[in-house]
């Protein structure tokens, strides 16, 4: 299956705590259905002091199940669901499914 949400694409949040914040893609896990979203899912971690870092509470960015994620659609920035097409030169790409606009750059 291919992949709706890559790294480096910009998201919205539409469910769950943080609903309705936007933040750009940092990570994918494919096989836990679920992506690390900058400035989303702010999680507390107790870290010991190690040779790179200091230790103590550590705020990081908690994987968040792609479900509860969707793309702003380039011509009003409101959530839309993505679609697969073929353009003429054999290209597989992403497109909004809301307008109808690309969405690969």
């Amino acid at each position: 299956m291919a992949a709706r949400i890559r790294k480096g694409d910009k998201v919205i949040v539409i469910a769950g705590r943080d609903k309705g914040k936007q933040g750009e893609v940092l990570k994918v896990l494919p096989k836990e259905n679920r992506a690390i979203v900058q400035g989303v899912m702010m999680v507390k971690r107790h870290e010991r002091p190690g040779p790179r870092s200091a230790g103590g509470i550590v705020t990081k960015e908690a994987p968040i199940h792609i479900s509860n994620l969707a793309h702003p659609d380039p011509a009003d920035g409101k959530p839309t669901r993505i679609g697969f097409k073929f353009l003429e030169d054999g290209r597989k790409v992403r497109y909004a499914k809301r307008s109808g606009e690309l969405i690969d750059r």
